[in-house]
């Protein structure tokens, strides 16, 4: 548990499991590798990695400094150690030492400078967008995340972030404070995810029935 920029304790219940939590809750490093990994798992996996991967590496935290000089092959095999860190452990190991070398030679190494001095919100969307593995929706959940949960909101950080941003919503790991939260936003995960499914299946239905009817298409009568 740490300080937020507001004053306040930050105790965090993404990772649903209490040292991995409480690592999120203090090391800046360990939130960003979270929302890096954060892609094709349960939330709660993604969010564990960076306490895993510290034990792996005997630390009670992340370094940047440490990741980004280490040997890659070593650390690709820190990712496949059973129990995998990830889904696609080889190619998020890749990852995470790419966003540790960036880091280190934009931030020295430091992630909070990533936002400590933000202006603005989308002076915070346009740097958190530059990190290697993020891209504007990855970008714009950690904004939110930033500004609900660790207090980091600079003037514009809700419009920056966009839906993500809203208040009372339940869209990212943004809005996760504890199993009743997880359960909502995954639910609504799994109600957009079916939503884009069907909107794939209507457009393809038409496609192919505008087709039917031009000379030469085939019709379902022939």
């Amino acid at each position: 548990m740490t300080t937020s920029d507001s004053g306040k304790d930050i105790t965090l219940r993404i990772a649903q499991n209490p040292e991995a939590d409480e690592l999120l809750g203090r090391s800046p490093l360990a939130a960003l590798v979270g929302m890096l990994l954060d892609q094709q798992v349960p939330m709660e996996w993604a969010f564990t990695g960076p306490y895993t991967l510290a034990e792996r590496m005997g630390s009670d935290d992340l370094d940047a400094g440490r990741i980004a000089a280490y040997d890659p092959d070593a650390f690709t095999e820190l990712f496949t150690t059973k129990p995998a860190l990830h889904r696609y452990p080889g190619s998020m190991a890749q990852r995470v030492q790419q966003l540790c070398q960036f880091l280190v030679a934009e931030y020295d190494g430091d992630a909070s400078a990533v936002w400590r001095d933000a202006a603005t919100g989308n002076d915070l969307l346009e740097r958190l967008n530059a990190l290697p593995g993020f891209g504007t929706q990855k970008a714009r959940i950690f904004l939110a995340l930033l500004g609900k949960q660790f207090g980091v909101r600079p003037t514009g950080w809700r419009e920056a972030a966009g839906p993500y941003g809203e208040a009372g919503s339940h869209r990212s790991v943004a809005d996760i404070t504890g199993p009743e939260s997880l359960a909502e936003v995954r639910a609504y995960k799994q109600e957009a995810k079916a939503a884009k499914t069907a909107t794939k299946t209507t457009a393809k239905t038409a496609k192919t029935a505008k087709a039917a009817k031009k000379p030469g298409g085939s019709s379902p009568d022939k």
